[in-house]
């Protein structure tokens, strides 16, 4: 096992990681940008280093300063967390080149992932369903492009092979406006992701986003631990998540659960994961393979009582997975709110000092946070800042707890999106399950 772990992230996901290394032994390293020395888990670690000023390329992505940070403390190992370097190729090449481990697969897996259409060639081969495209890269002929186009039948989608979060999308509904959006998206995607290949699926009209949370230790063995729908989104950004998904048949989601399970042996996965896929009509579309820990993870603790980080630790140092697929159980339901400082009409972020913070408690209440009085959240960074998690023995419960626990949370001196999730949490149809990726933009207007 590590004995001391490098923590490349920053609020409450890096804190998640410290606490986990504490109960396993492992000594840690807290490397903040300038804004960020007073955070939590700062604090609470052995050692702290500061590697730059507040913009993200000059910290959390600077791939030299965090390996010199790696060097001078002697740690062994570095744990990215999600969103800055979690899935890039290059840092974790860099990583292994200078002698440490990163906590995730390897460089060339990262690389086959990230790029949708080696993902979806490789998903094929596992069995992984996908969805109807154009089985590779869009070729420069317009001509055969508009029958590529015609074959899948519109809308189509038009997708950045290096795109992601929702970036790098245009959707088409007529045959006269393809080869400008298939033009657009080339540029886009150029200058946002250093790569201008695109390629081209079916759009799903109503589809719900379902995911697939993986563990594999590299060495022959994988198991999934159920899935979670994670269908209200907002510019295809995640809202609120639960697990499991509602209202999937247990033969439709067996098979492609072992599926991924399949895909995760014969890639050669290391480490926690997730395959993200489009559901409709009770079938499953395969649309990216996320090669890190979700933001989203604790509803799948919640529901199997796996801490998915530490077994993402034990089996990236070298250790075979410790759990068969026969020990993963799903009990109960759970949900995840995440909680952002932003307006919560206008979605504008709302950074500022934080003046009274009181989590929520009770049975079944979880709360992943960074935040403390007095805190001040800057405006350098991602919005969120914090999750509330509720778990109850059916879907009804946890659902009822997540209505108490976001009554009592209290965030004071800085508007939050806290009124939108007690709107949604008491919203009918979310009640029942299984709304589609579509509702909740619906819902507000947009």
């Amino acid at each position: 096992m590590f004995d001391k772990v490098l923590i490349a992230n920053r609020g409450e996901i890096a804190l998640r990681i410290l606490r986990a290394c504490k109960e396993m032994g492992i000594s840690t390293v807290a490397v903040h940008s300038q804004v960020d020395r007073d955070l939590k888990h700062v604090r609470l670690a052995d050692e702290a280093v500061c590697i730059g000023p507040n913009p993200s390329p000059q910290s959390y992505l600077n791939i030299p300063a965090i390996v010199s940070a790696m060097e001078i403390t002697d740690a062994v190992a570095v744990h990215p967390g999600y969103g800055f370097l979690a899935e890039n190729a290059n840092f974790a090449e860099q990583v292994q080149k200078s002698g440490f481990t990163f906590i995730g697969p390897d460089p060339d897996v990262i690389r086959l992932m990230g790029d949708k259409v080696s993902a979806i060639a490789a998903m094929k081969k596992a069995g992984v369903p996908t969805v109807p495209g154009s089985d590779g890269p869009l070729p420069a002929n317009g001509e055969r492009c508009l029958e590529i186009a015609r074959n899948i039948g519109y809308p189509v989608i038009i997708k950045a092979a290096a795109g992601g979060g929702g970036r790098g999308m245009r959707v088409v509904h007529t045959e006269a406006a393809l080869l400008n959006a298939i033009s657009v998206t080339r540029s886009e995607a150029g200058a946002a992701f250093g790569d201008s290949t695109v390629y081209m699926e079916k759009f799903l009209q109503n589809p719900r986003h379902v995911e697939i949370q993986v563990m594999s230790d590299g060495q022959g063995n994988a198991i999934h631990l159920g899935d979670r729908d994670c269908s209200l989104q907002r510019r295809h950004q995640k809202v609120l998540e639960e697990a499991p998904a509602p209202g999937i048949p247990d033969e439709v989601r067996a098979q492609v659960q072992q599926a991924c399970v399949q895909a995760c042996i014969d890639i050669g996965y290391r480490g926690a994961g997730t395959f993200e896929f489009l559901y409709e009509n009770e079938r499953f579309f395969f649309i990216e393979m996320n090669t890190r820990i979700q933001v989203e993870h604790p509803v799948t603790e919640m529901v199997t009582g796996v801490d998915l980080i530490k077994e993402q630790i034990r089996v990236c140092a070298g250790e075979k997975l410790s759990l068969r697929q026969e020990d993963i159980q799903i009990r109960g339901h759970a949900f995840e709110c995440r909680i952002n400082a932003e307006d919560p009409k206008t979605f504008f972020p709302c950074p500022g000092k934080v003046s009274n913070f009181h989590a929520p408690g009770g049975l079944g209440v979880r709360v992943d946070s960074h935040l403390y009085s007095g805190y001040t959240v800057p405006a350098n960074y991602d919005s969120m800042i914090a999750k509330v998690i509720t778990h109850g023995e059916d879907r009804e419960t946890a659902l009822a707890r997540m209505r108490v626990a976001l009554s009592e949370l209290i965030v004071d001196g800085i508007k939050t999106n806290i009124p939108l999730q007690e709107d949604l949490v008491r919203d009918s149809a979310f009640a029942e399950g299984g709304v589609n990726i579509h509702y909740l933009e619906k819902k507000l207007g947009l």
